[in-house]
């Protein structure tokens, strides 16, 4: 079972987050801080015991805007640590989502907090918690998308391409789109090693979702899934010899 540090300086919600996790069968023990400083110096105790001793935390529910020390501070903190418990964001803003992410949270729960959201939260944090000890592979990279007011977190796998918006980035899935408020050209840094290739100022492409590759009139496009999308001609070249090395395996 769970051992949780809930932390938000507004006593009602902190109040109301407390009795929603003492309710879950899978929450051992759940304490309250009402401000940073209080939480890091229980967090403090913590890390000096090691998550097996007595006072282990397994995982910290965090308000984002809190006098001093804001959650994300404190996350950022935690990072530094070999061990630190794991960190859920409860708020009543959606603009921090993607620094939630940066930041290796498990999850992002929106205010005014519903039983069954905080469920779905406390479930994913259990499935870490007493996940086996033996070695795994690596957990597939996520990206916060909002959905009828609930973030999700996308699978970075499961992306077919990306169109630019500006500012914004739309994802696109076999399931659907997710506009996130992110340039192209930074998802293009980060997801390079991940097979994602720029085919276009407009694009990025997943290469293994490429179906054909297709040349008409010294114009080249590709087919993935049912879209098709036109590739520029100072990135015609590389997609190519990209293609056909992967092709020869």
């Amino acid at each position: 079972m769970l051992r949780v540090l809930a932390v938000d300086d507004e006593e009602p919600a902190l109040g109301e987050l407390l009795y929603l996790l003492r309710a879950d069968p899978r929450v051992r023990t759940a304490e309250g801080a009402g401000d940073a400083t209080a939480a890091l110096r229980r967090i403090g105790r913590a890390l000096e015991t090691g998550p097996d001793g007595d006072e282990g935390i397994d995982v910290v529910f965090l308000d984002i805007h809190m006098p001093g020390l804001t959650g994300l501070d404190v996350a950022r903190l935690l990072a530094g640590f070999a061990r630190p418990p794991l960190v859920v964001f409860v708020t009543a803003h959606e603009g921090f989502a993607l620094q939630a992410f940066d930041l290796k949270a498990v999850d992002y729960v929106l205010k005014p907090v519903r039983r069954e959201r905080l469920a779905e939260a406390v479930r994913r944090v259990h499935d870490l918690v007493h996940a086996t000890a033996a070695p795994v592979p690596a957990a597939p990279e996520q990206i916060p998308v909002e959905l009828g007011g609930v973030t999700r977190f996308l699978t970075v796998d499961d992306i077919a391409y990306v169109e630019a918006h500006g500012d914004y980035a739309r994802l696109h899935t076999d399931h659907g789109s997710h506009l996130v408020r992110i340039p192209l050209s930074t998802l293009e840094e980060r997801w390079a090693a991940r097979g994602f290739v720029r085919i276009h100022r407009s694009h990025l492409v997943a290469l293994a979702r490429i179906d054909e590759l297709r040349l008409d009139g010294g114009a080249t496009s590709v087919r993935v899934g049912a879209t098709d999308l036109a590739v520029s001609r100072r990135h015609a070249r590389h997609l190519r010899d990209l293609l056909m090395r992967r092709a020869g395996g």
